[in-house]
């Protein structure tokens, strides 16, 4: 009996990467219009999970609930469905998140799908709900704009290797500071500041490349999501949806006033 199990797992495996390899885009009907979207080769796990959930018939009749112009829509919370007008929709829980698959290749340009995921402060290691997404609308971004972006980044690093190497000498630093000794707390400091430039010496390793600049001054996005997300896709047909779902009014929650609804997905070969 366990090696017929076995066998029919196998099966079913087999069964379901095929089916991942044979189907490379998703066509999703909403009752404001069709986008049409390509799911990456390169992050498998959120693709096959996101196509399993459509095969399945899973956001059928769910919602975007979440919507704000000039940022994102975000959908495929289980909770949405049949919700009462108002309420608060967004925290179901699927039972299961995903790994990370952040690639530098994939950016949050205009289109791009992306997991929602918990904060890090509770999810550090930035795992994916299993079913909840969001489609990027973003905006334009001027040069300037792009510079601020890139050291708000290269800050953001920094302090957080400096909490880290802080964490190894809290007790000895605070040990001097309450025995009055300032000059060997401040060495400590400057000991932390001097690791922290040698790491991070050189070009900033968080500079946009001129083709990825050139992509969010030109479609635009929400670049300062870049490496904190996991983006899987991108929409293909159906942008001019995008900008008419991020339009609509919405109440306090950034709910749309009007439900916006996911009437079903399609699997498409092109």
């Amino acid at each position: 009996m366990k090696k017929w199990t076995g066998l029919l797992l196998i099966v079913l495996l087999s069964g379901y990467a095929s089916g991942a390899k044979k189907y490379k885009l998703v066509e999703i009907t909403t009752n404001l219009g069709v986008m049409k979207v390509k799911l990456y080769e390169g992050t498998p796990r959120h693709s096959e999970n996101f196509l399993k959930l459509a095969k399945a018939g899973h956001y059928d009749s769910l919602l975007f609930h979440r919507v704000i112009e000039g940022f994102m829509i975000q959908g495929g919370a289980s909770d949405s469905k049949n919700a009462p007008a108002d309420g608060l929709v967004g925290a179901s829980d699927p039972g299961y998140t995903l790994d990370a698959e952040i690639l530098p290749e994939y950016r949050h340009v205009k289109g791009a799908l992306a997991a929602a995921r918990q904060g890090d402060e509770v999810n550090p290691e930035k795992k994916s709900s299993g079913e909840q997404f969001y489609i990027v609308q973003g905006k334009t971004y001027t040069d300037k704009q792009l510079d601020v972006l890139e050291q708000q980044r290269l800050n953001r690093a920094k302090n957080k290797y400096g909490e880290e190497l802080y964490r190894d000498v809290k007790e000895e630093h605070l040990g001097y500071l309450r025995k009055g000794q300032k000059q060997r707390a401040d060495s400590l400091v400057r000991m932390i500041n001097d690791k922290i430039e040698e790491r991070f010496a050189g070009e900033n390793p968080y500079r946009f490349t001129p083709e990825v600049r050139e992509l969010y001054k030109s479609v635009g996005g929400t670049p300062f999501l870049d490496g904190d997300y996991t983006v899987f896709g991108e929409v293909v047909e159906g942008l001019d949806v995008l900008d008419k779902i991020a339009s609509v009014k919405t109440n306090r929650n950034d709910r749309p006033i009007d439900n916006v609804v996911i009437v079903g997905m399609k699997l498409k070969r092109k």
